[in-house]
């Protein structure tokens, strides 16, 4: 009863066009689920998102669920979720695309799945780090290792999307670095992340765990951003 009135007064919403969701609806209604713009990234090997990284760092597999369109559904669910604590968008996205992943055909399988990690006054001031959800549900679905603590960010920097790309690789070189543990040595590590733009983020997240030896890197983003 309690939950009926509470549903009643605050009916929950699509996170992607705030339509009141049917009780079979959870975070996004079925229109919004079949508007999904997928990237079908996975079954590419030399796909878009590979292709970011081409001549500068050596990686094993790169993809993202989505594209990402100004003013489209994918930038409303990354906004709700990176800025209005909508943490479960990261659980439905990394729920999706864990089905994805099961599909590839990997010479060395996945280790760990490792966050960009936010800097600690970034994750005060925000209370989270808006790409935990969706790499935790990556991990589950996939049955490996969740890790936030082995990449940490030493310096804290202003939000990559408002630089230009010039700013934006000039200031990114040196903000992460790894813990060098034996047991984290030999590793496959999934590098997970909101919006592949430019790359930069992800390249300096790559080169700090490149240096951990053994290392080899994958990534897997919820949405890339259209060139």
């Amino acid at each position: 009863m309690f939950n009926y009135l509470i549903n009643l007064f605050f009916p929950k919403v699509c996170a992607g066009c705030h339509t009141i969701l049917l009780t079979s609806e959870s975070v996004l209604c079925t229109n919004c689920r079949h508007e999904m713009p997928l990237t079908q990234y996975h079954l590419d090997p030399k796909n878009e998102a590979v292709k970011k990284f081409y001549g500068k760092i050596v990686i094993e597999h790169a993809s993202a669920l989505l594209y990402f369109n100004k003013k489209g559904i994918v930038q409303e669910l990354i906004h709700n979720l990176k800025y209005k604590g909508h943490e479960e968008i990261g659980t439905v996205l990394g729920n999706w695309y864990v089905e994805d992943f099961k599909e590839l055909v990997l010479e060395n399988p996945f280790d760990i799945v490792i966050p960009v990690p936010l800097h600690p006054k970034k994750f005060k001031e925000r209370g989270y780090n808006q790409v935990t959800t969706f790499g935790k549900a990556l991990a589950k679905g996939l049955d490996i290792t969740y890790n936030d603590s082995i990449l940490y960010r030493k310096k804290y920097s202003k939000t990559q999307s408002k630089k230009n790309l010039a700013g934006r690789s000039d200031s990114i070189d040196d903000i992460f670095d790894a813990f060098e543990k034996e047991e984290n040595h030999n590793k496959h590590f999934l590098i997970v992340d909101d919006v592949l733009t430019t790359g930069a983020t992800l390249e300096a997240c790559s080169r700090a765990l490149l240096k951990i030896p053994g290392a080899k890197i994958s990534i897997a983003c919820m949405a890339m951003a259209n060139s």
